[in-house]
């Protein structure tokens, strides 16, 4: 398929070119030329190979890690865009680094998701398309529209598919602070839902408990971000000691960062279910599959440019069986 209005342009930076390529594919749009590079001393140069004068640019890049080096591309190829006279332009980052630092919560402490965002709108960026962004809050930071897609839509069909819906399946917030979210997809599940905390608020297996009734039932462990994976591994013990017969975690971006593999192969977890959202570096759990986000933030893009509403892919319809 190609897309035949000539005024989008798709452009991939470094943080996540695969799916950037994917996101091509679905909207029949080619990625656009451009090279990138770093100098000895990590300075980086944009140089685009092709004029987006009068354009609806569209750029790809997650603030993954190496987040800053990201950051920075992503700055530097807006303001390219800007001084090149692209008509709107539009960042697509499906992992929104430094959201988690959206609030002071001690003193003397900045907001950075604040000053990210600051810093993308000052540069030229006219929108932002995301996903599952840490904190929802985050978009009113930005003086510019924000779209979040999220992304339990896509594990609940997933679930679905695999027969993991009902009575026999609950879905459980690893911690408190995870409710919403599990709530949300519970919904789609037609089923209940159950909370780990644990005493003093400390995250330790020897304190944990369950909010709930997760005894015989296949359990759903759902969060944005996987990490450490420790949250997950503690949160699988704590529900198998409650009597859980089979466990399985989602995450929306899964940056497995230091030791979370080791952490979760350890773990009584069947299957871990995270987005395309992120590239690591770092050795990925054996039980982890990707479920590619690329033809959801498509459909997101194609809306966008030809000025269709995107609140159709924001919907929580259960799908029908």
């Amino acid at each position: 398929m190609v897309y035949s209005d000539s005024h989008l342009k798709l452009f991939a930076l470094n943080s996540n070119p695969g799916l950037a390529e994917k996101i091509s594919q679905f909207t029949g749009v080619p990625l656009g030329k451009l090279s990138s590079k770093q100098f000895s001393d990590g300075e980086i140069m944009i140089n685009m190979e092709e004029s987006v004068r009068s354009q609806d640019v569209f750029i790809v890049q997650s603030t993954s890690c190496p987040v800053n080096d990201h950051l920075w591309e992503l700055l530097i190829m807006i303001d390219a865009c800007k001084r090149a006279s692209a008509n709107t332009i539009n960042v697509v980052i499906p992992y929104f680094g430094y959201a988690r630092q959206d609030r002071t919560a001690t003193s003397r402490e900045p907001i950075t998701a604040k000053l990210v965002a600051d810093m993308i709108v000052k540069a030229g960026a006219d929108r932002l398309l995301t996903l599952d962004i840490h904190a929802v809050q985050v978009q009113g930071f930005f003086d510019i529209p924000v779209d979040n897609l999220f992304t339990v839509p896509l594990f609940a069909d997933y679930y679905r598919k695999s027969g993991l819906y009902g009575d026999d399946v609950i879905v459980v917030a690893p911690k408190n602070s995870g409710i919403k979210r599990a709530r949300s997809l519970a919904e789609y599940l037609e089923s209940a839902i159950a909370i780990v905390d644990y005493e003093d608020d400390d995250t330790n297996r020897e304190n944990g408990y369950v909010i709930g009734n997760v005894e015989g039932k296949k359990v759903i462990l759902i969060d944005d971000i996987l990490n450490t994976g420790n949250t997950f591994a503690n949160a699988a013990q704590v529900v198998r000691e409650a009597g859980a017969s089979e466990i399985y975690a989602v995450a929306s971006h899964g940056l497995f960062t230091t030791n979370a593999a080791e952490a979760l192969e350890k773990a009584d977890i069947k299957e871990i279910l995270v987005t395309d959202s992120v590239v690591t570096e770092h050795r990925k759990p054996l039980n982890v599959k990707y479920l590619s986000a690329a033809e959801y933030l498509a459909s997101a893009i194609l809306r966008i440019h030809e000025g269709r509403p995107v609140s159709p892919l924001f919907e929580h319809e259960k799908p029908q069986d």
